[in-house]
C-alpha cells in the first residue's frame, strides 16, 4: 500500500529514495508542496508585537489594570438616569421589582445587574372600541366601523350599534408593568365586556335617549372594578359614547318608527295642552253656575222669608185692630191700582166735570214720532 511504502502518512521516505510525506519536501519524486504554518510561532509573534506596542514593554500590566478600572468606573457611571416630569422610575434588580423613584436625577446599578423602566403616569391614553380612525363632534368622520366590537344585545332583545372610547392612565407603575402582560389589549377586552354587560341591562330606547350618561357612568365603574381585581394598576379616566344607533340594516325602518313615535308624542302633547286649557275653563264655568244657582236660591229663600214675615206682621196687626188694618190694606191696594191707570177727576157736587189733560198719553204718542224722525234724518 502507499502508506507502507512511505513509512506512514507523516513519516520518512519509503523504498523509492525517502521523501518527507505529504507536507515535507519532495517525496517519491512527486511535486513539491508548501509547509503548514506553525500555530505556536504565530501566537508567540502576536504576543511580542502586543508587548512592543505597550509603553514600557513588559511593564504594561499596570496600564491594563488602569484600563480595566476605567471600564468598571464607566460601567458604574452609566447607572445614572433621569426621570422626566410626569414619569416614575421603576428599579429592577436582576429583573425583580425593587422600588419606585420620583422625577429627577437618580442612580441605580446598570445592566445586566440592574434595570430602570420609566413609564409615563400623567399621559391620558385612549382606546377606540367599535371603530378605527378619527372621529369628530358630528359623528364618525374618517372612521371605519368594526361590527364585531360595536354590535351589542340590549335588555329588550334588540341589537344596537355602539362606538365608544376609553381614556385611561397609569395608577400604579409597578402593577401596570408586572401584573398584566399586554395592557392595552387587556383594557380593550375588559371595556368591551363591561359595556356589553351594562347594555344588556338597558332597553334600546333608554340607551338611545335618556340613559346615555348612566350607561357611560356604569360602564366606567364596572371596568374599573374589573381592572382593580386584576391589580392592573390602571385608572379609567372616562368612558365616552361616540355613536349609539340601531344596526345599519334596519336604521331606515327604525327612523320611521322614531318619527311615528315623535308624531304620537306631539299629538299627545297637543291633546294635553288642549285639555289643560279647556278643563280649567269648564270647571270655572261650572263653579260660576253653581255659585249663581246658590245665590239665586238664597235670594228666593230670603224673599220668601221676607214675604212671610211681612204677611205675619200684617196679620198680627190685623188681629190687634181689624178696621184700621182693613182700611190701610184697601188704601194700599187702591194706590197700586190707580198708579198706572188713567184717571178722570169729578168734583164732589157733580155739577161739572173737571177737564183732565192726558199728559201721559200725549207723551207716549210723541215718543214714536220722534224716533221715526230720527231714523229719516239718519
Amino acid at each position: 500500500m502507499a502508506w507502507k511504502n512511505q513509512g506512514g502518512p507523516w513519516g520518512g521516505g519509503g523504498g523509492n529514495g525517502g521523501g518527507q510525506g505529504p507536507w515535507g519536501g519532495r517525496g517519491g519524486g512527486g511535486p513539491s508542496m508548501p509547509e503548514p504554518p506553525d500555530l505556536e510561532e504565530l501566537l508567540r509573534r502576536g504576543q511580542d508585537r502586543f508587548r512592543r506596542a505597550l509603553p514600557g514593554g513588559f511593564g504594561g500590566g499596570r496600564v491594563i489594570g488602569l484600563a480595566v478600572l476605567a471600564g468598571i468606573a464607566l460601567w458604574f457611571a452609566s447607572g445614572f438616569y433621569r426621570v422626566q416630569p410626569g414619569e416614575l422610575g421603576v428599579e429592577l434588580l436582576f429583573g425583580k421589582y425593587l422600588r419606585v423613584t420620583t422625577p429627577g436625577l437618580n442612580y441605580w446599578l446598570p445592566r445586566p445587574i440592574g434595570q430602570v423602566v420609566t413609564p409615563n403616569v400623567d399621559r391620558t391614553n385612549q382606546i377606540n372600541i367599535g371603530f378605527r380612525g378619527s372621529t369628530d363632534v358630528g359623528g364618525q368622520s374618517g372612521a371605519r366601523d368594526v361590527p364585531q366590537e360595536s354590535l351589542m344585545l340590549t335588555g329588550d332583545q334588540n341589537i344596537i350599534d355602539i362606538d365608544f372610547v376609553v381614556q385611561w392612565r397609569i395608577k400604579s407603575a409597578a402593577n401596570f408593568l408586572f401584573n398584566i402582560r399586554e395592557p392595552e389589549p387587556t383594557i380593550k377586552i375588559a371595556a368591551e365586556s363591561a359595556m356589553r354587560e351594562i347594555v344588556g341591562q338597558t332597553t334600546l330606547e333608554d340607551a338611545l335617549t335618556i340613559k346615555r350618561q348612566e350607561v357611560e357612568l356604569r360602564a366606567r365603574e364596572l371596568l374599573q372594578n374589573i381592572l382593580d381585581e386584576y391589580s392592573a394598576g390602571v385608572l379609567i379616566a372616562d368612558v365616552k359614547l361616540q355613536k349609539v344607533d340601531p344596526p345599519a340594516q334596519v336604521i331606515d325602518a327604525f327612523n320611521d318608527v322614531q318619527r311615528a313615535r315623535q308624531d304620537k308624542e306631539r299629538k299627545q302633547n297637543e291633546a294635553t295642552a288642549y285639555a289643560n286649557d279647556i278643563l280649567p275653563r269648564a270647571k270655572g264655568e261650572a263653579q260660576r253656575m253653581i255659585q249663581d244657582a246658590t245665590a239665586y236660591r238664597e235670594k228666593l229663600v230670603r224673599e220668601a222669608e221676607g214675604e212671610a214675615n211681612r204677611f205675619l206682621s200684617v196679620y198680627n196687626a190685623y188681629l190687634e185692630d181689624k178696621d184700621v188694618t182693613r182700611k190701610r190694606l184697601f188704601l194700599e191696594r187702591m194706590q197700586q191700582v190707580f198708579k198706572d191707570s188713567e184717571k178722570v177727576i169729578i168734583d164732589k157736587g157733580g155739577a161739572g166735570v173737571v177737564p183732565y189733560l192726558p199728559l201721559p198719553e200725549l207723551r207716549r204718542r210723541s215718543e214714536p214720532s220722534a224716533a221715526g224722525s230720527e231714523g229719516v234724518a239718519k
